[in-house]
């Protein structure tokens, strides 16, 4: 009997984790947007500090991002447990940010509005003193956290949304497991990329001074030719994912639009979701931009 019962219990955990391992998959394909641009903004958001000082700042930014984690996962734990209606009005809050968010990179891109990392910001960070180098870092620092928690915000919700219908023992594991793997795994790729350019620059120093062949060489002019493409990349990749996610969160959110687009085939179906997520970010950016219009000529 005792075999018997151990047996049941190991069948039970299998059928647990595959649960899990399917809800899990889930909830990372429909974060994948948000993570992108995760990604793409954090890189950013650390770059131009002194090159001895980027992975204290990444493993700074990466603390303050658990934090964040642990704060935010309870707290939406607590909201499918007590108030689970709330999921569905803040994932569309939530999808309509995205929406936002990426409506507001695509006007940066066509105002070229200068940005933060250009040549002339960073040669003037490099004549400033130490105390303002490191009160620079402490700022990016504490303007990254920020950033990372509204992103983890939307992360955190679009996953326990993915998972709204499972035991709430379920939504304690998925939830927790993919909030930490999502944070290590960004921040990982974050510290690759930010030191993509040093370690191509020491593989191409290493081949000019003999120690290297030229594999080596050519692989450290590769790493540094694609630092900033890559960068760029990921900026317009996370920007579609954006209103792919935002939108399709929206489609779902709101039943009518849902049962508009349903019959729709994959393809036509996801150019319906970015469409959606594309027009209410451009209506939403000009909402906020007249509201901004309107409050400071009535400051004036």
């Amino acid at each position: 009997m005792a075999g018997v019962s151990l047996l049941a219990l190991l069948d039970d955990i299998a059928v647990l984790l595959d649960d899990i391992a399917v809800l899990s998959k889930v909830a990372a394909k429909k974060t994948a947007g948000v993570l992108a641009d995760d990604l793409a903004v954090n890189a950013e958001q650390v770059s131009g500090v002194r090159a001895q000082r980027e992975l204290p700042v990444v493993w700074a930014v990466t603390k303050g991002s658990l934090i964040n984690k642990l704060i935010l996962v309870p707290v939406a734990l607590l909201m499918s447990l007590y108030a689970p209606w709330l999921i569905t009005p803040v994932l569309i809050l939530g999808g309509t940010y995205l929406c936002y968010e990426g409506a507001e990179k695509i006007h940066e891109w066509i105002v070229k509005k200068p940005k933060e990392t250009s040549p002339l910001k960073r040669l003037q960070q490099l004549s400033l003193s130490k105390d303002e180098l490191l009160a620079l870092e402490k700022d990016k620092i504490k303007g990254a956290i920020r950033t990372d928690f509204v992103l983890s915000a939307e992360i955190v919700v679009i996953i326990l949304g993915s998972v709204a219908d499972a035991s709430f023992a379920k939504q304690v594991i998925v939830v927790s497991s993919l909030a930490l793997f999502f944070t290590i795994a960004v921040y990982g790729f974050v510290a690759a990329i930010v030191k993509m350019d040093d370690v191509g620059l020491y593989l191409v120093e290493e081949q000019k001074a003999g120690r290297k062949g030229s594999i080596s060489g050519f692989l450290g002019r590769s790493l540094v030719n694609s630092a900033a493409p890559l960068m760029s990349a990921l900026s317009v990749f996370g920007t579609i994912a954006m209103f792919l996610v935002g939108g399709g969160i929206l489609v779902h959110g709101w039943p009518w639009l849902y049962h508009l687009l349903e019959n729709l085939t994959n393809v036509w179906s996801v150019l319906a979701n970015m469409s959606v997520g594309v027009v209410l970010g451009l209506v939403v950016l000009g909402g906020m931009t007249l509201i901004k219009k309107l409050t400071s000529l009535g400051s004036a």
